[in-house]
């Protein structure tokens, strides 16, 4: 049987990552486009672009980048650039379900996380900084890596907590996903980002839960 969760290496301190292996199934669009418009409604209710360093997770990322070696003010964090958008009024965009659930997560708890196609990624793992001249084909193109907090496997990186790899991209027809949030150890997230991820599943009937569980 395929090991649904990886086996993970940190040698990044101060994280804590969140593993979701789940299973796409039919739902319902309606449900999907109200639980996105609420999340980045009440996003907006909570914070502001003035009151967002405030904010204790967006700020704990913040100097987790700084200690890998990343200015996070130059790279923004996957979920602070979210949070921006809504909170500057932008909408943002459906692109998959998969991937509009897991940046209702984000924006919720103010973590980066991303989704990849579960039938093609393989551990272990390792989670590490980027190293002088190491690059990657992201979504964003070609990107440098060096002082990026990453996680590799054992073809090269294949994400950052500020953009993923073309490799694992989520396309249409994928059937399993898996879900990684990268949690700042301090602020103790583990049972609110299962909290989240449960109701956002059962608002949205996107997927179900397969398995789930942490490294560190």
């Amino acid at each position: 049987m395929k090991q649904m969760l990886p086996t993970v290496r940190h040698d990044l301190p101060g994280w804590t990552l969140f593993w979701a292996h789940l299973s796409l199934q039919a739902h319902d669009p309606a449900a999907l486009a109200e639980a996105f418009a609420t999340g980045q409604v009440v996003a907006r209710r909570a914070w502001s672009l003035e009151t967002l360093a405030q904010h204790a997770t967006v700020a704990a990322v913040r100097k987790l980048f700084r200690l890998a070696g990343c200015d996070p003010t130059r790279y923004r964090p996957s979920s602070e650039a979210l949070l921006r958008r809504v909170l500057r009024g932008e909408r943002l965009p459906a692109i998959h379900p998969a991937v509009d659930v897991n940046n209702l997560l984000s924006i919720a708890l103010g973590v980066p996380a991303c989704v990849v196609d579960a039938t093609r990624v393989a551990s272990p793992f390792v989670l590490r900084a980027g190293r002088p001249g190491e690059r990657m084909l992201s979504m964003r193109g070609d990107f440098d890596l060096d002082g990026k907090p990453l996680l590799a496997d054992a073809e090269g990186p294949f994400g950052t907590p500020i953009t993923d790899s073309e490799r694992f991209k989520i396309r249409g027809g994928v059937g399993e996903v898996l879900l990684v949030a990268y949690l700042p150890t301090v602020c103790e997230l583990d049972d609110e980002t299962r909290t989240t991820l449960d109701r956002l599943l059962d608002a949205t009937g996107v997927a179900s839960l397969t398995a789930a569980g942490l490294t560190a």
